[in-house]
């Protein structure tokens, strides 16, 4: 069967060169620049930490006209490096909203959003781009408000080998931080009781929305390998993740995202039976300064390939 090539990346909306404070030009040109020195380029690339049009997004990198968004700059500066570097590809970009922060009805401080960029060869036959799943677990009604929404984005396109294929894009929330739990205990990422509840609700919206057992679920998952919400999705659901079944037993000590002098490996690709992983080709840790992505981001993106099964292999384990 024919391969796929996917990448998921948390882009820290651009932003990193100011420490999050403000998305500028020469940040998005950079990523812009390292995605389309990709060789092969991605087909599918699902994007994190993505906004639409707000103070943080425009104040640094202004709009060349009312209607640009963060996503229609970064595919105008994409395209330009594609072009530059002697390709004639070309992406179909969806984006999905998740939660504004708002001055006044007419200005947001700043918004959050997932972004899933299609090569122009597969067709998507369906997406949830106007109503992205809303899966986020809120347990204080108080400050319901205020809590950041968190979302799957889901598309389905036609695979070259016929076959549809569902991925989904997602970022859950870091471990509540107002428990006992939180600061008694040494292990935090993923070990979270709400990351928890998102990890089902994203399973459940999964479980609705797949059409076969041939899809693909990524994103930040703010999880640690082998935490509590990566066990579930893995040994719970019977999802096979691309990155230890490729010969990387401790993936800790491959680090996807740094904060300081932390490192951690908070990124996943994981994927039903009727995908099968085939290897991490231009993937690079954290911090490696080899990497055409190094420094881009607070996060290094993961790119995988992988083949589309004509039939599934082996069964989808139960849900527990």
């Amino acid at each position: 069967m024919p391969k796929l090539r996917i990448m998921t990346y948390n882009v820290r909306y651009f932003s990193h060169g100011t420490r999050g404070l403000a998305s500028t030009a020469r940040a998005m040109q950079g990523i812009a620049k390292a995605i389309a020195a990709l060789d092969p380029l991605p087909d599918i690339v699902c994007l994190q930490e993505v906004e639409t049009s707000s103070l943080r997004a425009n104040i640094a990198h202004r709009r060349v006209d009312p209607g640009d968004t963060q996503l229609s700059r970064l595919m105008a500066l994409l395209h330009a490096a594609i072009g530059a570097a002697g390709k004639s590809d070309a992406y179909e970009a969806y984006y999905f909203p998740a939660h504004a922060y708002t001055l006044t009805r007419a200005t947001n401080l700043y918004t959050t959003g997932l972004a899933i960029l299609a090569h122009r060869d597969y067709h998507i036959g369906h997406h949830n781009a106007a109503r992205p799943r809303d899966i986020t677990h809120r347990r204080l009604q108080l400050v319901r408000g205020l809590k950041q929404t968190r979302i799957s984005a889901h598309v389905r396109f036609e695979h070259k080998s016929g076959h549809s294929v569902d991925v989904f894009n997602t970022h859950l929330s870091l471990p509540a931080s107002l428990t006992t739990k939180f600061w008694l205990s040494r292990n935090r990422m993923g070990y979270g009781e709400n990351q928890l509840e998102e990890a089902r609700n994203l399973v459940e919206f999964i479980d609705a929305e797949k059409a076969s057992d041939r899809f693909i679920v990524v994103g930040d998952f703010n999880a640690l390998p082998d935490s509590p919400v990566h066990r579930y999705l893995t040994d719970g659901c019977g999802l096979h993740d691309g990155f230890t079944l490729l010969g990387q037993s401790d993936a800790r000590k491959w680090p996807t995202a740094g904060f300081l002098n932390l490192r951690m490996h908070l990124d996943h690709l994981l994927a039903g039976p009727g995908i099968e992983w085939l290897d991490l080709d231009g993937s690079d840790p954290f911090g490696a300064r080899g990497s055409r992505f190094f420094g881009l981001s607070d996060h290094i993106p993961l790119i995988a390939n992988c083949r589309v099964r004509a039939t599934p292999f082996g069964g989808a384990q139960a849900r527990p």
